[in-house]
């Protein structure tokens, strides 16, 4: 009976378990998810904006005063000590004829820069400023990596249904080549036609087998960007795509351009060049401002020269001071006024790559805009044509079974049937490859 009940279990879990071989369907939003969590570029963008932030801490701690202690001994050796010599141990002159002896210092000091121009402070805004740098660099590489991915999504989409047109257009030229055989073996058609039939059955093989690699290829790359390795199946889920997704509303390509313009990463990269500029210019200009610091320390020694104990030397010999310093610069070869005017001209570089940003990204859009408005009117006279060439090929195979038409014609319908098919699928998964981009330009989000 437990034999049974274990036979039972083992069987209900291996039937819940996964099919072997069975490839996991990977939809749009987990590739996109996976690569932002696993792409090795936005990876090691991670890594310089932690880094960067590493040195937002260092520059407002150097806001601060520096404190450090230190202490030295020192032995010497007097082999040959002139009698009634004086020798100077821990700062003072004591007599001694001790050949071997030791002195020992101690000393807590520190500095604080309290004014400098506000390089200081100004430092900590770039460092932040540069923080802000890397985290939109990996924004920019994430956006580009969302739209590489869905345009190889579609590609994927797009081929899969691409071998089934192929395919269907297979399984027509093989039955048009059995009837060919049929006519050639009732006399009715010569030889030299059906080799042409077979000629285009082959072809449509090739095609098939031409499509079925142009998939693995697509999936290799995704497979690439989402970072992974090894032979196990890959395979995408296939959404269901309607002719109403492909022939949604295309939005006014100047207001997709201004939301794109506040949102986009690269455009307030280049915004924040130029806010940088302007601190690296007032960083620049501070050089010829006065530097003021404080400092102070506390020093005591011991010797054992001295007849006093270590903790009676350790007091009485301890010293405190503190000061004041102030630097001015006066003559600095010209160091000042070229580092304002190279920030000058970096600012004015900045406000160059922003206008060729804000450029190239309407170019995008616009490029988008066309390629949406273009495709959608193809799928519409493409779709129409597609019905057309399926209607008239129906009409031509019927009249080629009844000897009303020749090879040459029969041929011909069926290769403007196939490009009409394809010529709809491809005008259609364009339409909704450019539409979902332009949606990703409006919103960050691409579905």
């Amino acid at each position: 009976m437990k034999r049974v009940f274990f036979v039972l279990v083992a069987a209900t879990a291996f039937l819940l378990l996964p099919s072997a071989g069975m490839a996991r369907q990977w939809t749009l939003r987990e590739c996109i998810d996976y690569a932002l969590q696993h792409n090795i570029t936005l990876q090691k963008s991670r890594i310089s904006r932690q880094s960067a932030q590493e040195d937002v801490f260092q520059s407002r701690s150097a806001l601060l005063p520096s404190l450090s202690a230190s202490s030295s001994q020192n032995a010497t050796w007097r082999p040959w000590p002139e009698t009634g010599s004086a020798t100077v141990a821990g700062g003072y002159a004591v007599a001694s004829i001790d050949k071997v002896y030791y002195n020992g210092s101690y000393a807590v000091s520190s500095n604080w820069t309290v004014w400098d121009g506000n390089r200081n402070r100004n430092a900590v805004k770039l460092s932040e400023k540069a923080v802000e740098q890397a985290e939109l660099d990996s924004a920019v590489t994430a956006n580009n990596i969302q739209e590489q991915i869905a345009q190889l999504y579609v590609q994927i989409l797009y081929s899969a249904e691409a071998i089934n047109v192929n395919k269907s257009s297979l399984q027509t030229s093989r039955k048009n080549e059995e009837r060919g055989r049929e006519f050639v073996e009732a006399g009715k058609m010569s030889k030299a036609d059906l080799a042409q039939l077979t000629s285009q059955r082959a072809q449509d093989e090739y095609n098939v087998v031409e499509a079925e690699s142009n998939l693995r290829n697509f999936k290799r790359q995704l497979k690439q960007l989402l970072q992974i390795t090894g032979d196990e199946e890959f395979d995408v889920a296939v959404p269901a795509t309607t002719d109403e997704m492909a022939l949604q509303l295309v939005p006014p390509l100047q207001q997709v351009y201004e939301q794109a313009l506040q949102s986009r990463p690269e455009i307030r990269q280049a915004l924040l060049g130029i806010e940088t500029s302007d601190l690296n210019i007032r960083q620049a200009k501070a050089q010829k401002l006065p530097t003021v610091g404080v400092n102070a320390s506390a020093v005591t020694n011991t010797t054992s020269m001295s007849d006093n104990g270590w903790a009676s030397q350790m007091k009485t010999n301890f010293n405190m001071g503190a000061g004041v310093n102030v630097s001015i610069p006066l003559i600095d070869n010209r160091q000042t006024k070229t580092a304002v005017n190279k920030a000058l001209l970096q600012k004015q570089n900045y406000q160059l790559e922003l206008r060729d940003k804000q450029t190239a990204l309407y170019s995008t859009i616009e490029n988008y805009w066309l390629q949406a408005v273009t495709n959608q009117e193809k799928f519409k006279a493409a779709k129409v044509a597609s019905e057309s060439q399926q209607t008239s090929y129906i009409l031509l195979s019927e009249q080629f079974r009844q000897g009303l038409k020749n090879i040459v014609e029969l041929m011909t319908g069926k290769d403007n049937l196939l490009m009409a098919q394809q010529n709809e699928l491809q005008s259609k998964y364009l339409s909704i490859l450019n539409l979902s981009l332009l949606k990703f330009y409006q919103t960050g989000d691409i579905k």
